[in-house]
């Protein structure tokens, strides 16, 4: 196809010299076509290279593919990267998604926005799945997280990290039985929406969820329910851990309510309260149980609002 071209061939069963030979020579252009393995993929900046085609580019990572199109452009040349591939129905579901989403971005800074594109079409893995060993449905995401933070700051520090103390912090989980997402229909940028996911769950008190929630509105227009959903339920996991309640759920029947071991209850508000209504609330161990109906959002944060108010010792 190209009868004038000067091809170097390179890939990693070559020898240690004999690979830095055939870099050297590429780089001073001393051969204008470099035929390569991944192994190009990264450590390798050629500014004069401006053109790469990869063939079966639907065999790569999305990350793979980042890196191998980022070889080319490396100075003020414009660049140009060919994918090769296959007709799209001969090509895997998650390959033409990798692909789509590596055409749709294109302009310099996409890593961390690829990176959650390629977190979407592989998954999380099973930090919370079926595959999952260990009591995490019982201890829960964040305080899972706490956990692992609090290990991780005591080894930087040089110390064995104490697992067995207290939390400095109680944690709360609430789950409304309800979708409590912000939808990609809402705000349809995938960075945005994880960064406005951790600015929700670093909002300490119920004025920072008020701004963000005035925000959101501003910015995206009015609230979906799942997204009124998440940040209610955000609202609850506050009022939660002021009072001690380690987790609350809920559903169309009723919910419960478990204790954390120092729970800022009133013993006495809350056996009076059972006892006024025994067919609705049943207390077993560390955990309340309410019976009754709890059709909607309002319904639910209703009853979780309502108890919290009931059973605070303040």
């Amino acid at each position: 196809l190209i009868p004038e071209a000067r091809i170097a061939i390179a890939h990693g069963q070559l020898s240690e010299r004999g690979l830095e030979q055939v870099m050297a020579d590429f780089y001073h252009q001393r051969f204008n076509l470099l035929l390569s393995t991944t192994i190009i993929e990264s450590g390798i900046d050629i500014p004069t290279a401006n053109t790469i085609i990869i063939h079966r580019a639907d065999k790569f990572g999305l990350a793979q593919l980042h890196q191998l199109r980022g070889r080319v452009g490396r100075s003020h040349h414009r660049a140009y990267a060919y994918l090769i591939t296959p007709e799209p129905a001969q090509m895997t579901p998650d390959a033409v998604k990798r692909l789509d989403a590596l055409a749709a971005l294109e302009e310099l800074g996409v890593g961390f926005t690829l990176a959650t594109h390629d977190l979407e079409i592989r998954g999380a893995g099973e930090l919370l799945g079926d595959g999952q060993s260990g009591q995490m449905v019982e201890v829960g995401y964040t305080l899972y997280m706490d956990l692992l933070d609090r290990a991780v700051k005591a080894l930087k520090s040089g110390k064995q990290p104490d697992l067995a103390g207290p939390l400095e912090r109680q944690t709360s989980e609430v789950d409304l039985g309800l979708p409590a997402l912000i939808p990609a229909d809402f705000v349809d940028d995938v960075h945005t929406r994880l960064i406005l996911y951790k600015r929700l769950a670093n909002c300490a008190d119920q004025t920072a969820i008020d701004r963000m929630k005035v925000e959101l509105i501003d910015r995206f227009g009015l609230l979906p329910e799942a997204t009124q959903t998440l940040i209610e339920t955000h609202r609850l996991r506050l009022r939660a851990r002021a009072v001690g309640i380690r987790k609350i759920e809920c559903a169309a029947g009723g919910g419960r309510f478990i204790f954390a071991e120092h729970a800022a209850i009133d013993p006495v508000k809350l056996v009076k309260l059972i006892q006024t209504e025994p067919s609705k609330y049943r207390l077993t161990a560390d955990t309340l149980k309410i019976t009754q109906p709890l059709d909607n959002l309002a319904a639910r944060s209703g009853m979780v609002i309502q108890l919290l108010n009931a059973l605070s010792a303040a």
